[in-house]
């Protein structure tokens, strides 16, 4: 029976890591961009996602109201697939991510300005220069953030048919500093934003080229982003706080269920094939057959198939204890 580890515990130095297979589709960093790794192998996972419709309503109603769509529920439910499916489908390009964690201040989202490396640029300019020296435009050291770069002004289509939106994901808002869902509010509403920095000078430049989160330059007059188009903004939640009423009435709100078993099904073989439906039998139904409330993610069910179908060599015993490790509940203790 041959040897499936790779690394064995013996402390003598070996060459096995040069025989590591490839990574799980949704853990492969050579793709470009992270929606291949969301949406599985050839994106077939939009193909078989088959959401529900409340889930399609609620979509429809953020795209038509121009309102943000909150997304709550446990997780591994597909909260963050759901912003790549919809960018996937209407063909709205590159999804714009804002990961949330506990120091994230608006400021964050909307822009950046290098004012030490301006400053050390202007030092070097005088240095070699003198007094020939010309200061660098202000533009140059700012970046927008993922928020900032959604509310950009959209081009119109080569037919003059409407800019379409970008996508925005507002990735685990409830781990937010406390102020931050109040902080959003103004934005969210009114869709447009200073930037200080160039807003001061705006009589002397008042068109200014500033870095987006994509990496390419764009103009910004006055010192303003004021959106004309306003983007579809999904934010998520594992629900574990309460957001302000302000904020709620400006959002359509969706909570997400547990994947059905057609959504489940889809899920496995979208990222690991069909093969793996029937592999993987047993651990799909013991995912299905867990107990109420018990909170277990389906990304581990997928973790557990890939790696008991790779552990061939391995008796069943190990493949069983390797699963069970796998899919312990996240809200057991341990």
């Amino acid at each position: 029976m041959s040897d499936w580890r790779i690394y064995r515990g013996a402390g003598t130095p070996h060459t096995g890591a040069q025989r590591l297979p490839d990574p799980p589709p949704w853990r492969d960093f050579t793709q470009e961009g992270d929606a291949g790794r969301r949406l599985g192998v050839q994106r077939q996972l939009v193909e078989n996602l088959h959401p529900r419709p409340e889930e399609v309503e609620a979509v429809n109603a953020a795209l038509y109201l121009r309102r943000p769509l909150l997304v709550t529920g446990n997780p591994g439910t597909g909260k963050s697939t759901l912003a790549h499916a919809v960018a996937h489908e209407l063909q709205l390009g590159r999804v714009l991510r804002w990961p949330i964690v506990s120091r994230t201040t608006l400021q964050d989202g909307l822009y950046q300005y290098d004012a030490i490396g301006r400053l050390q640029d202007v030092q070097l300019e005088q240095a070699v220069e003198g007094e020939r020296a010309e200061r660098p435009p202000i533009g140059s050291y700012i970046r927008l953030g993922p928020l900032g770069t959604a509310l950009l002004p959209r081009p119109t289509g080569a037919d003059g048919e409407a800019p379409l939106p970008r996508v925005l994901l507002v990735d685990e808002l409830d781990k937010s500093d406390i102020d931050l869902p109040n902080d959003l509010l103004n934005v969210l509403e009114e869709g447009e934003f200073p930037i200080r920095e160039l807003e001061r000078s705006a009589d002397r430049e008042p068109v200014s080229e500033v870095l987006t989160d994509d990496g390419d330059r764009v103009a910004v007059t006055g010192g303003w982003v004021r959106c004309t188009t306003f983007p579809f903004i999904v934010l998520t939640s594992n629900g574990e706080r309460d957001f302000p009423a302000a904020l709620l009435r400006r959002c359509i709100q969706l909570e997400l269920k547990p994947p059905t078993d057609k959504q489940l099904a889809g899920m496995v073989a979208a990222h690991l094939g069909e093969e793996a439906l029937s592999e993987g039998e047993e651990y799909i139904r013991r995912f299905l057959e867990r107990d109420a409330g018990q909170v277990v993610a389906t990304d581990q069910l997928l973790n557990a198939l890939f790696l008991t179908q790779r552990a061939v060599g391995a008796e069943r015993v190990t493949r069983s204890r390797l699963a069970d490790m796998l899919l312990r509940p996240l809200d057991r203790p341990r």
